[in-house]
């Protein structure tokens, strides 16, 4: 083989795969910096949205069982809804508590067409 051809052979694969590579990771390292923009951004809502609305979970207000399923009816959001982390997730304390889980189970309102 002479030396174009290796010239040529070298450039296409450079073309065919480091090209797209480097592009992939190029995307890869943007969604990676937007992703942490908006973990922040979201983290910084969380926090002023708890500055805003202070208020305790209803079991470590100490209310009775009945009043706090008479709140859970008339509430469109329960306690734990309102306390989630700032990545969406239940905090721990809330899997286990029984306000929890003693709710009652959401129903889901199917829409049927008519066809």
């Amino acid at each position: 083989m002479n030396t174009t051809s290796i010239l040529v052979v070298l450039t296409g694969l450079f073309v065919r795969l480091a090209i797209p590579l480097l592009v992939t990771a190029f995307v890869v390292l943007m969604l990676r910096k937007l992703d942490a923009r908006w973990q922040t951004e979201a983290e910084q809502e969380r926090k002023a949205l708890l500055v805003k609305d202070e208020t305790p979970c209803w079991k470590e207000q100490g209310l009775p069982m009945e009043e706090i399923q008479l709140r859970a009816s008339k509430s469109e959001q329960p306690c734990w809804q309102i306390h989630r982390l700032s990545n969406g997730y239940l905090r721990e304390a809330c899997l286990d508590c029984d306000v929890f889980l003693s709710a009652p189970i959401p129903v889901a309102k199917h829409i049927t067409a008519h066809i």
